[in-house]
């Protein structure tokens, strides 16, 4: 049993995204199952540029867009140590850039689809408490979850040209 996804979906161009998202978190709960608690729940906005733009200058200080925003509302040890029983709990809420996800999948060569669910799965290993900044030794965990969560849904690894 997976957590409850809410999905709003506005700016985006015609599409499978909630199909997209859920199959994205199937893959991510299979690689981090700290988030396959049936008590949690999580809000995922497919949403503009603008709107993203302004959550992030408004909740992190940043005045910019980015492709995607992640907000936990749990620790990642209170995360580990919920109980499978119990009332329900969020676990954050993401939002998905349109305009900056369009233009990074084009940049890469990549479907915009593709590009959508890594930033999904990325967006889900950071509701659980993963991270990417404090040392290279946390970008490369992180990575590697996604890599593997990618590789579930048939997605090549989107690393793959670094080193």
């Amino acid at each position: 049993m997976e957590l409850e996804l809410d999905i709003d979906i506005d700016g985006w161009p015609s599409g499978e995204w909630a199909a997209l998202a859920e199959r994205a978190l199937s893959a991510t709960a299979q690689v981090e199952p700290a988030i396959a608690n049936p008590r949690l729940s999580t809000s995922l906005l497919f949403t503009s540029d603008e709107e993203v733009h302004a959550l992030n200058r408004e909740w992190r200080g940043k005045d910019k867009p980015t492709n995607v925003l992640s907000f936990p509302m749990l620790e990642r040890e209170d995360l580990l140590a919920l109980a499978q029983d119990g009332p329900p709990e969020m676990l954050g809420d993401l939002a998905l850039a349109s305009g900056t996800c369009e233009r990074e999948a084009a940049e890469k060569g990549i479907a915009l689809e593709d590009h959508a669910a890594h930033l999904i799965i990325h967006g889900f290993l950071h509701l659980a408490g993963h991270d990417h900044v404090e040392s290279d030794a946390q970008a490369e965990a992180m990575e590697a979850l996604e890599i593997a969560a990618l590789a579930k849904l048939g997605i090549a690894d989107p690393y793959g040209d670094r080193n």
